[in-house]
């Protein structure tokens, strides 16, 4: 049976326990108002968070619109151990960059694929659940360059408020948070977390810390279930009478009148609706959609908005500064078979765990570990590396190849090189060296002046010849680690990433920098971190789309509120900065202070 056959046999069982204890979607039985104080469109990371602060006011009524439908329709966006079977289904747009000139030269037409959210939860309900929340670095870094209140000191509160800590060792500390609405846990999975992984690091110098040098993932995952923000904010305040959501509804435009945002237009079950704001339009949908929404709105770069016949209202840089975390892939043998595999995963001990306790490595996304390597410690990391606890075997090669857009010429090569070593009894796993500070900026544009057609996505990865120099050193720094008696003691080595299926290469000597860096060229995958394209920064800021308020420079009562309008991609995963953005900007948006209490406490740390 195929990994993605066998995984909807158990969440089939799951599925009617969940659906037993649960009432009719509150989502499906809204009737619209004509207007609303504040219209949010989307539902993702940062607009679930919006719509549960926004609405704890009963006298502020509130509209959040999802072009998706409900989680509730794929079962396996609970499983944690399921990211993968979510890519490519109905809940992902399912966007493709251009081919690339200089990156992804072994993925199908030079194409990165681009998984987003679809969905209730938008991205936080298709990622690999890692909460991360970047360098102090990164914030100070922003309020230098003109965005005031966005520096360490100041979101640091936020993170705090949001977070539910679970991890019992972190639980007194003063960086975590105790009862907020988002649940992290331990997401250690396999022993080779802390027998192989850890202690290899601590070899190489980094200790096991909260979170620079070596660190055991920390996963947005609750009662052994996913905990996107669908499930930790925006379901809790579904029952509130001045919230109402719009499932399955695709936004057209946001309406302009004598630059001022007064509304938005969408479509659902193929009708024209028009909803009108009394206050606020806040623009939500993500660094891919958010973009594109505006300049079909008339807000973008004025050549590139008159070349689509679209009617400029504000000329500003929207789109531009695309920036993603890109990394290569570096596959280590165990002889011990440690690492999860679909086998493990479809085991009756393993389902039968999941069902009594919820807990065993399905509640896991087998991305157990991480690192962060820097030269300098008073500047973010440049390198990020991922310890990814999966055996690929045969039946998993299809979902494997469709999921990064790899050459299906692949296949026969891949699935023979995993049937050689289940021949051999040996097991394998993943580490990824992660560029955090891509120099490489990229674009979204619009293909047309039609709603319905995808953005036209361009990351430029590796037009930057620093960043391929960067991501050299990455590769260095994981054969390192092959050399550590850690990894030695499961009969892993140095020489283990050169013997995987990388035919492109074959013919440079393997362990030159020339092989790495044809490998590095190839073999580029995206993070799916992408941010950067409604930048944030000073009103006199030409690069800058929003203030530091987060409002459309020139444009009243328009604000953009997620992971486009960070100064620059944070120095990790960026769920949890989209979810600290949300929350603060709904303190801005209400202008209270609800982190009062907690600063407090932060300002003596």
């Amino acid at each position: 049976m195929k990994f993605k056959d066998a995984i909807p046999v158990l969440v089939l069982v799951i599925a009617v326990l969940y659906y037993q204890s649960n009432r009719e979607d509150p989502a499906d039985l809204a009737l619209l108002n004509a207007t609303y104080d504040y219209i949010i469109v989307g539902a993702g990371s940062a607009g679930c968070v919006l719509a549960n602060r926004l609405s704890e006011d009963p006298d502020s009524s509130v509209l959040i619109i999802e072009n998706g439908g409900s989680e509730d329709e794929n079962e396996n966006i609970s499983l944690p151990i399921c990211p993968a079977e979510v890519q490519q289904s109905k809940q992902d747009w399912r966007f493709q960059t251009v081919p690339q000139k200089k990156a992804c030269l072994a993925l199908r037409d030079r194409r990165s694929a681009w998984p987003r959210g679809r969905v209730l939860g938008g991205t936080s309900s298709l990622n690999y659940m890692q909460y991360i929340r970047g360098s102090r670095h990164d914030y100070d870094g922003w309020a230098r360059e003109g965005c005031t209140g966005w520096s360490y000191r100041d979101v640091l509160p936020y993170f705090i408020k949001s977070e539910d800590v679970q991890i019992p060792e972190l639980q007194k500390s003063a960086y975590h948070g105790k009862g907020g609405c988002l649940s992290v846990s331990d997401g250690t999975a396999t022993p080779l977390n802390k027998k192989v992984y850890a202690r290899a690091m601590e070899e190489l110098g980094y200790p096991t810390i909260d979170c620079n040098g070596y660190c055991f993932a920390q996963e947005t995952v609750k009662n052994g279930e996913r905990c996107s923000t669908v499930k930790a904010f925006l379901r809790p305040a579904m029952g509130r009478k001045n919230l109402h959501v719009s499932m399955n509804s695709h936004v057209t435009k946001i309406l302009i009148k004598d630059r001022e945002a007064v509304g938005v237009s969408f479509v659902r079950n193929n009708r024209k609706h028009v909803i009108m704001a009394n206050k606020e339009v806040i623009v939500s949908a993500g660094a891919v959609s958010s973009p594109q929404i505006l300049m079909l709105s008339g807000i973008g770069p004025k050549e590139h908005l008159e070349s689509k016949g679209i009617p400029v209202i504000a000329d500003l840089p929207v789109g531009n500064n695309l920036q993603d975390h890109i990394m290569t892939d570096m596959e280590f043998y165990d002889n011990t078979t440690s690492a999860t595999t679909t086998a493990k995963a479809m085991s009756p001990s393993a389902i039968i765990q999941y069902l009594a306790t919820r807990s065993g490595i399905l509640t896991k996304s087998q991305q157990e570990g991480t690192a962060f390597l820097m030269d300098d410690e008073k500047i973010p990391p440049q390198l990020q590396i991922n310890f990814y606890s999966f055996t690929l075997t045969p039946n998993s090669i299809d979902l494997f190849l469709d999921n990064i857009n790899l050459d299906p010429k692949m296949k026969e090569g891949k699935t023979k090189e995993t049937q050689r070593n289940i021949d051999r009894n040996i097991g394998t796993f993943f580490v990824f060296p992660v560029l955090l500070r891509p120099k490489s900026k990229g674009t979204i544009a619009l293909q047309s002046a039609d709603p319905f057609d995808p953005p036209v996505i361009d990351p430029r990865y590796l037009e930057h010849t620093e960043d391929v120099k960067t991501l050299l050193k990455g590769v260095r720094n994981i054969l390192q680690l092959g050399d550590t008696k850690a990894f030695q003691s499961i009969g892993a080595s140095s020489q283990d990433p050169l013997e995987a299926y990388h035919p492109h290469c074959d013919g440079i000597s393997k362990g030159s920098d020339e092989y790495w860096i044809c490998r590095i060229r190839h073999y580029t995958f995206t993070v799916y971190h992408p941010t950067s394209t409604c930048r944030m920064g000073a009103k006199d800021d030409p690069t800058a789309v929003v203030d530091p308020e987060l409002r459309v420079k020139g444009i009243q009562n328009l604000r953009v509120v997620d992971a486009s309008v960070m100064r620059n991609v944070p120095s990790g995963n960026t769920n949890a900065p989209t979810i600290m953005i949300a929350e603060k900007a709904a303190d801005m948006i209400r202008n209270i202070d609800s982190v009062k209490h907690i600063r407090e406490k932060t300002d003596k740390v």
